[in-house]
């Protein structure tokens, strides 16, 4: 997957190029990363607890800077001359919804984006509905973020990535606190996007229902790559990276 293009033959979404990095106190997070994602893809990233997988993603928009290596989106190399443009096109959803909607109402909080790039009038009007539209969620479109369930909250959370109309879409433990229905839902929603989508999760069934590949990061190099059934059809690959499937889970065949 390494030299993975997009179906027009433009660049891959992602390319990460032997990236190393070292937090200020030297602990070594990241010790040579390599991984492309093409476009259109959806990928899992995967890996235990202290694996680097913050640090990763924190440099996929340029919060942090690589000691070395490089990492472009789109063709476009991370770093400070085009750092709107990453950011636009990195689309981050946090964990936690309440970390990204805090305007009065879900219309607000879904123009900030666009708004900050220039967006104005009817075509913000129609950024916002349309990505609203994308999630479920448009007729909640005044209601105070507060008012709404955690799994509409976190839909919001992602209409809010989709109104810059990102290249990619990366989502942290976008399962997590989710009952059936709204983790269901969520899902739905995640499968019929048109963009390119990596997962940060701990949660290997949702990553299968997802995702057709994964990544394994492990003390801070990618230990494995590919097909995610693959992958997680590897009890001995999950034990030895701190990995789990539910007790009673089953890998179902293709």
């Amino acid at each position: 997957m390494n030299d993975a293009q997009g179906s027009a033959g433009g660049p891959p979404s992602l390319k990460v190029t032997r990236l190393a990095y070292a937090y200020p106190d030297g602990t070594q997070a990241l010790y040579g990363v390599d991984l492309t994602i093409a476009r259109g893809e959806r990928v899992a990233l995967l890996g235990p607890n202290g694996a680097g997988k913050t640090t990763l993603v924190m440099h996929l928009n340029g919060i942090l800077t690589p000691g070395h290596g490089s990492v472009a989106v789109a063709g476009l190399p991370v770093g400070r001359r085009d750092l709107k443009e990453i950011r636009r096109r990195v689309g981050l959803v946090f964990q936690d919804p309440d970390d990204q909607l805090f305007m009065p109402t879900v219309r607000d909080d879904v123009a900030f984006g666009p708004a900050n790039l220039g967006l104005r009038g009817a075509e913000l009007d129609r950024a916002v509905t349309g990505a609203l539209e994308q999630v479920g969620m448009l007729d909640a479109i005044d209601r105070p973020p507060h008012h709404l369930s955690f799994g509409q909250r976190r839909r919001v959370a992602v209409a809010t990535v989709l109104a810059m109309r990102p290249e990619i879409l990366v989502l942290d433990e976008p399962s997590s606190n989710l009952d059936p229905a709204s983790r269901r839902e969520l899902a739905e929603i995640l499968r019929s996007l048109d963009v390119t989508v990596l997962l940060v999760t701990h949660d290997l069934p949702y990553a299968l229902e997802l995702c057709e590949r994964a990544l394994i990061l492990s003390g801070g190099v990618i230990a494995a790559d590919g097909p995610i059934r693959d992958i997680l059809s590897d009890r001995a690959l999950l034990a030895e990276h701190r990995l789990e499937l539910p007790y009673g889970f089953a890998v179902p065949a293709p």
